[in-house]
């Protein structure tokens, strides 16, 4: 679907939808339990219903009260009967979170497990996790798109670096504290993304799964069992970040539901505008909240005679696009001045864009979310190809966009 945008200042109050991250996290934590949860404010969004479906195939069963997701978990642990069973197949669509967290899941609760997905999802890199295969005997295979996964995975040390993603921490955190026996997790190099590990770290413990955070990783005890909870999941800070771009940008838009003080990482898009509010030319590393890039890219572009630099940016080489080339060709497109460099964008601001151009959104939701936020600020009318991608994290965008006061047509 494409759809064309006739430049307008938004106008209204919007809600953003549930936090996806703290969803994954918490149907993960409620699919292993012993007993059933109850998970409120829930959004199925594409990479949502992925892990569902995929804690489904490994043993979960989920079903709908009104508003409310009862999930009846697994009763995961040590001993776990599951295992006896035949390795599930797990579609795990475009949703890196899905695939990479439930890799070592896969292992501790079946003892392995097929996965597949679609667009660039098992193209990312599994290196981290092939590594510690290689050393723990694990017999991984990837080929034509299906990576399957099968053996023991074992309590003890695992040496992992924490600069490639944080999500590899994650689904060993999930994973090690049902083996049976205590395992400790060792960064090799810094950890980026540090945010997205303490929401981990914060789901864990509201299922009763206690990790030691130390100064060299993580400790996490074995033969845990995961506490049935209700929840009500939080609002998304980096769908919000598009709202709080279109305001800075000029657009009279008021977000509503947020929490100042949540544990999500994105949350840092607050002081990132406060910086961005500044006079003069800004530094931002975003090595902890990569998924901020687009909107962040979206308002540099319009800081009038002043240059933004977006740094420590590599991973987002490896997201649903090549995302440094994805913005820098969008917003090249719209008339703006942004130069990619290996890990980092810089962003001469203007005081607006010129439009009138057809933008391919690159099957990335984040791509044509940014392109609709700065098609407000544009000369003449923007059109978004592949604009439905959008459906990957934020079902309802265009229609939140329309009710903002956004003229829009739609084509196929």
């Amino acid at each position: 679907m494409d759809i064309t945008i006739t430049p307008a200042r938004l106008a209204g109050t919007v809600f953003p939808p549930p936090s996806k991250s703290q969803a994954h996290r918490l149907l993960i934590a409620a699919a292993l339990a012993d007993g059933v949860s109850r998970l409120d404010n829930l959004a199925l969004s594409q990479d949502i219903q992925a892990t569902i479906d995929c804690l489904s195939g490994l043993g979960a069963e989920f079903s709908w009260e009104g508003p409310e997701l009862i999930v009846r978990g697994m009763a995961a642990s040590a001993m776990s009967p599951l295992r006896r069973l035949a390795y599930p197949r797990l579609d795990c669509g475009e949703s890196g979170s899905t695939l990479r967290f439930l890799i070592p899941i896969a292992l501790a609760v079946r003892g392995g497990g097929i996965f597949t997905g679609r667009g660039r999802l098992m193209e990312r890199p599994q290196k981290p996790y092939f590594d510690l295969f290689d050393e723990k005997g694990i017999f991984y295979e990837q080929k034509d798109g299906v990576l399957t996964v099968t053996g023991t995975l074992p309590p003890g040390e695992y040496r992992l670096p924490g600069n490639v993603s944080s999500q590899f921490v994650t689904g060993l955190l999930y994973a090690l504290s049902l083996r049976d026996g205590d395992s400790e997790i060792v960064l090799t190099s810094p950890l980026e993304s540090r945010g997205y590990v303490d929401m981990t770290l914060d789901a864990l413990g509201l299922f009763g799964i206690y990790p030691e955070a130390r100064e060299s990783g993580f400790f996490i005890p074995g033969n845990r069992v995961y506490e049935p909870q209700d929840f009500i999941v939080e609002a998304d800070w980096s769908q919000a970040a598009f709202w709080y771009a279109a305001k800075w940008l000029g657009s009279p838009v008021e977000v509503g539901g947020m929490d100042p003080s949540s544990a999500q990482g994105d949350a840092a898009v607050q002081t990132q505008i406060r910086e961005l509010s500044q006079p003069g030319d800004v530094d931002i590393d975003v090595s902890d909240c990569p998924d901020l890039v687009p909107p962040l890219a979206a308002m540099a572009a319009l800081r009038a005679g002043q240059t933004t630099y977006l740094v420590n940016a590599a991973r987002l080489r490896i997201k649903e696009s090549d995302r440094l080339a994805a913005v820098t060709q969008a917003l090249n497109a719209l008339g703006a001045d942004v130069t990619e460099g290996p890990d980092s964008l810089t962003i001469r601001g203007k005081e607006m864009l010129a439009g009138g151009v057809k933008v391919d959104a690159f099957n990335d939701h984040r791509i044509a979310m940014m392109t609709a936020i700065a098609a407000a600020r544009c000369e003449r009318p923007v059109t978004v190809a592949g604009a439905q991608c959008v459906a990957k994290s934020y079902p309802n965008f265009w229609e939140e966009y329309e009710r903002l006061g956004a003229v829009i047509r739609r084509f196929g």
